[in-house]
C-alpha cells in the first residue's frame, strides 16, 4: 500500500474516526480531558505502527495528564480498535501532543483583538 493512495488515505481515516469514538465514549481514566480530539492518525503501509495526533483544549498541565492517560490505556486502545476493525494486523499506537487547535484558537483571538484596535 502506498503512502499516497487512496486505499492508505481511507485507512487513516478510519483508523482516526474508530479512535476518536473510542477515546470520547470507552475510555474512563480521569486523567483524560473531555476535551480531547485525535487530529489525525498516520498508519504505515504493513499495519503494524500507527502515529496519533491528539489535541486537548486546556493547559500544560491537562495536556500531561492526558498524555499519561492515553499511555496507560492504550492497550485497551488497541484492543477496542482491533474488535472494530476487521483488519490483518493492529496498529501499534504511539501518541503525540498537537497545539494545532489551540494555536488556531489563539490566532483567532489575536485577529479579533487587532479588528477591535483598529475599529477605535
Amino acid at each position: 500500500m502506498k503512502k499516497n493512495s487512496i486505499k492508505y488515505s481511507r485507512m487513516n481515516g478510519e483508523v482516526q474516526r474508530v479512535l476518536s469514538k473510542i477515546i470520547a465514549q470507552d475510555i474512563k481514566d480521569p486523567r483524560i480531558h473531555p476535551m480531547t480530539s485525535v487530529i489525525s492518525v498516520e498508519v504505515t503501509p504493513d499495519l503494524k505502527f500507527a502515529k496519533v495526533f491528539v489535541s486537548v483544549l486546556g493547559n500544560d498541565e491537562d495536556r500531561e495528564k492526558t498524555h499519561q492517560g492515553l499511555l496507560s490505556a492504550s492497550s485497551h486502545i488497541r484492543s477496542q480498535l482491533a474488535k472494530q476493525l476487521n483488519l490483518r494486523n493492529t496498529p501499534e499506537l504511539t501518541f503525540v501532543m498537537d497545539d494545532s487547535i489551540e494555536y488556531g484558537i489563539n490566532m483567532s483571538k489575536r485577529i479579533d483583538e487587532l479588528k477591535k484596535e483598529e475599529e477605535q
